[in-house]
């Protein structure tokens, strides 16, 4: 009743963050405990387990020998042989499976795992069945244990029956030692299904007086080589064909290649006939079967081709083709030489047929364009233009020969038309034009466009076209079905046809020559009535010299009057007057035209019969 302090001791307390309990060192009020007091005799044993207190309880030792179960029995597994059978209800041809399995049992874990091997093309889901695990026994949680396997006996996983036929040697021997009898081994059941449809096994006999693997050992490599000619010039489009023909004396197997040249148009097909044996007689007796869905065997030849079967400069038929050998290697020369003793190799000289020329016939002109155009559809399928003489087309561009020409007609209307022919001389090409005529009744115009004129008589080989030196005045020409005569040409065709007299015979020039004679002598004529140009200009100037000194003595004369009356008499503007005009203007001037110089004046100013050029008088009148 006299105690006043009631509080009571921390045991909560915190250190580097964490809370902590501890025990309380006074009771309520600060009296003293005595529970957790220790006494002297614990005291005395703390001080003599002193390291124990500090390092903590000395760990013991393991018994010696032992080895845990994982460490024992690692990767050791106990491997048995099984089956199992599985129903097939939907199938006409098995109504069960047989299917093997391996069972693995792993010592290590107790653990078991089930997988079948993988069979190709069984169209079955397989390879692991059951994965590893601990397979349930029954149901009270009971597991399998190695001790429940043994060989001839069923074991049933999850519904699934699976006999145990046998075991490996490592399984055998590991059960044994633990004390196990086990069962005599059984025969693993096939699937009958399976082995039914199962190729049987061959057997290769091998003849005693023959050894293929010897044949082989001894001539692999080593290849006969023929130089060959196939002749099938007999067929439509037949030709030599070279080949190599290819003896593998390994196998007794031919091969033939075809031979192929720099741009020859063939496909690249390097074989001809593939490297196989090729028959050479067959067993005479009744095909039953077509030969050609079945294989060749050895059944239905009576021999094969060897070695022995080519030689140079005899012919070998290869299924169904001939082909002539007419030489062969250096290789093959020796083993013919060494093996059958043949020496004779002399090569054999192949000659060709010369190919019969078929001419080409060439369809007639159907008038359709030019005939050297029409005529390059008939060499290739894709026609070129005809070439054109680019320098002649240079040289002679812009020259035209121009003819006049008439239509030979029975009309007599036709008679009187008259049309320009024009020939170009820088590609021989004619064109007609016909001039309008007034009150005619024909329309003018293009008679003829711009071409080549093919003479009459000519052909499709051999075209010959008009030229220069076949118009001739007075010739008749021919186009397209209609006859023209030539009347007339300019003279640019004389001057051409003279500048150029080698080229054009001796006719044609002499008759445009004798067309053209009397123009040249009505020109001729009246060139020589009038004084050339110079020397009249020269009179002239010497005359109104003569006048002006003579008319110096009429003083009276006014010569700006006289001017001015002949250009207002002039209304025109021409500068000639009527020569009855001009004397009655000169005789109201007091123009003494009576005297001796001026008549000739006014004679040599005359240009006609009643016209007078009145600038050339009035020079002698200056102003």
């Amino acid at each position: 009743p006299q105690k006043t302090s009631f509080h009571r001791s921390q045991t909560l307390g915190y250190k580097n963050g964490f809370a902590f309990s501890r025990l309380p060192r006074v009771g309520i009020g600060g009296e003293r405990l005595y529970v957790n007091q220790l006494s002297q005799a614990e005291l005395d044993e703390l001080s003599s387990t002193r390291p124990t207190l500090t390092y903590g309880q000395a760990k013991r030792a393991p018994p010696s020998g032992f080895i845990p179960a994982y460490v024992a029995f690692d990767k050791k597994i106990l491997k048995f042989d099984a089956y199992f059978q599985e129903d097939v209800p939907l199938s006409a041809e098995e109504h069960y499976r047989i299917r093997q399995v391996c069972i693995y049992y792993y010592l290590e874990d107790d653990t078991m795992s089930v997988i079948e091997p993988v069979v190709p093309n069984s169209g079955l889901p397989q390879g692991k069945l059951v994965r590893r695990h601990r397979v349930p026994k029954n149901d009270r949680g009971d597991h399998y244990h190695w001790k429940d396997l043994n060989r001839g006996m069923n074991i049933t996983m999850y519904g699934r029956t699976y006999r145990i036929v046998d075991c490996d040697l490592f399984t055998q021997v590991f059960l044994e030692s633990q004390g196990i009898e086990l069962n005599p081994p059984e025969k693993m059941v096939f699937d009958p299904y399976t082995e039914l449809h199962r190729m049987p096994t061959r057997k290769y006999i091998t003849p005693s007086d023959f050894d293929q693997l010897k044949q082989f050992l001894t001539y692999d490599k080593q290849v006969l080589r023929f130089y060959a000619m196939w002749d099938d010039t007999e067929s439509m489009f037949g030709e030599h064909r070279p080949y190599i023909i290819h003896y593998f004396l390994s196998d007794d197997t031919v091969e033939v290649r075809e031979v192929y040249k720099q741009n020859d148009g063939r496909d690249p097909f390097p074989i001809l006939i593939k490297r196989q044996r090729l028959p050479k007689t067959f067993v005479d007796k009744k095909k039953i079967f077509p030969s050609c869905v079945l294989e060749i065997s050895d059944q239905e030849v009576h021999e094969w081709y060897t070695a022995k079967d080519f030689a140079v400069g005899k012919s070998t038929t290869l299924l169904g083709r001939t082909f002539f050998i007419y030489d062969c290697d250096e290789f093959t020369r020796n083993f013919y030489r060494d093996k059958f003793g043949i020496t004779d190799f002399q090569p054999v000289e192949i000659k060709k047929k010369p190919l019969e020329e078929v001419p080409q016939v060439i369809p007639p002109y159907n008038g359709f364009g030019i005939p050297e155009d029409s005529l390059q559809n008939c060499f290739s399928l894709v026609p070129k233009p005809p070439r054109k003489d680019v320098i002649k087309m240079l040289e002679n561009d812009h020259k035209v020969l121009r003819y006049q020409v008439a239509l030979e007609s029975p009309n007599p209307g036709d008679r009187r038309r008259r049309f320009v022919l024009s020939y170009f001389l820088s590609d021989d090409t004619i064109s007609i034009y016909e001039p309008p005529v007034r009150n005619s009744g024909i329309i003018g115009g293009k008679y003829l466009k711009r071409t080549r004129v093919a003479k009459p008589g000519s052909t499709t080989e051999n075209v010959t076209y008009y030229e220069p030196s076949d118009l001739t005045i007075g010739s008749t020409i021919e186009v397209f079905g209609h006859r023209f005569v030539i009347t007339g040409a300019d003279e640019y065709v004389l001057n051409y046809m003279e500048s150029n007299a080698e080229s054009f015979p001796a006719a044609t020039l002499q008759s445009l020559r004798d067309h053209f004679r009397p123009q040249q002598l009505v020109k001729e004529t009246a060139n020589s009535d009038i004084p050339t140009l110079g020397t009249r200009k020269q009179e002239l100037d010497e005359l109104i010299v003569q006048v002006q000194e003579e008319l110096k003595l009429h003083k009276y004369l006014d010569n700006k009057n006289i001017q001015e009356a002949f250009l207002q008499c002039d209304t025109d503007g021409s500068g000639v007057l009527d020569k009855a005009k001009f004397l009655a203007l000169c005789d109201s001037l007091s123009v003494p035209t009576n005297a001796v110089l001026v008549n000739k004046l006014i004679d040599l100013c005359s240009c006609g019969e009643d016209k007078i050029n009145y600038h050339d008088f009035l020079k002698a009148f200056p102003s």
